[in-house]
């Protein structure tokens, strides 16, 4: 039997690019709800429990509201929200970091899926501080720029209104007070003992993102560019969505890291960038591919026994 999917939050950015590339598989079966009844607890209760794995694509609140309506022991979830990613009993969403990480995909029923800029610093910080090259004590700084389209349905009328606010022409910084939601997230999943400097940055593009983390010779047990850029090739051999770019890659692209290049791919490109004395490595993915529906699909893939690629763009 086909595994039954149902989205609950369709309407939502993350929820129409999971189920736009579900419309080329036959190896699903997608239940779907009225329109009229999509804010009906009742019927989305329905539907919940008679699906095998159910994708939550709701606000944080909303997603706790949609576990407590679970009742069939066999149902499955995959939380794309904030709520549940640093929740005991939920596996985090990222297969590459690990065999065991990939293994409670596989075998859990609650999976909460990375948020957009975690995605890129816990690429990035996870594989440093599990081979010893960072301390968990690390005071570490993460620049991320992503196109608006992370911001949701409000965020995308800002910017796509002919009416527009001037300021919106500009890249934006934001999360001033350093409570950023992602933060908890960031910090919990890499074992670091305190959070890093975060600053967000949105601009006037749709979708992509490259997230960046600044380093220095002194807070590594590396010795070299050559040496961290072995690490990451080390901890992400093998992987289909995780690609670690060459050395040369820094001058291959001119000196310029491009943040939109990765719109609607989604796999997600490491570089290692800078010198001997001063580094600098970088995420580049798309917000809505690795950052959220991508990797959603992913975990799915993963947990239905299928190829993790199937259906994605890569």
């Amino acid at each position: 039997m086909k595994p039954k999917i149902y989205i609950d939050g369709q309407e939502g950015t993350t929820g129409l690019r999971i189920f736009e590339r579900f419309q080329s598989r036959d190896d699903i079966e997608i239940l779907t709800i009225d329109p009229a009844l999509r804010k009906d607890v009742d019927e989305r209760k329905r539907l919940i429990n008679a699906s095998d794995i159910t994708f939550l694509c709701l606000p944080d609140a909303a997603a706790k509201e949609a576990v407590t309506l679970i009742d069939n022991d066999n149902t499955r979830i995959i939380d794309a929200s904030t709520a549940h990613r640093t929740a005991p009993g939920w596996a985090y969403g990222f297969p590459e970091l690990s065999a065991e990480m990939r293994q409670a995909i596989a075998t859990g029923k609650r999976i909460a899926n990375p948020g957009c800029h975690a995605t890129g610093f816990v690429s990035l910080v996870y594989p440093l501080v599990k081979a010893g090259v960072i301390s968990k004590d690390a005071a570490l700084s993460c620049f991320s720029l992503t196109g608006y389209s992370g911001g949701g349905k409000k965020m995308i009328a800002q910017y796509q209104d002919a009416e527009r606010d001037t300021q919106l022409g500009s890249p934006r910084i934001y999360g001033l007070t350093q409570v950023h939601k992602h933060l908890p997230e960031m910090q919990t999943v890499c074992g670091l003992t305190k959070k890093p400097n975060f600053a967000p940055i949105v601009a006037d593009y749709y979708a992509g993102m490259v997230v960046s983390v600044p380093l220095e010779a002194d807070m590594l047990t590396t010795k070299t560019l050559a040496q961290l850029h072995e690490c990451y090739a080390d901890a992400y051999a093998g992987q289909k969505m995780v690609k670690v770019m060459p050395l040369s890659a820094q001058s291959d692209i001119g000196g310029f890291l491009a943040s939109n290049t990765c719109a609607g791919w989604d796999g997600l490109n490491i570089y290692v960038t800078g010198n001997d004395e001063r580094m600098m490595v970088c995420a580049q993915f798309d917000n809505l591919g690795k950052g959220a529906s991508g990797a959603a699909i992913q975990s799915m893939n993963i947990m239905i026994g299928v190829d993790e690629a199937t259906g994605l763009c890569l």
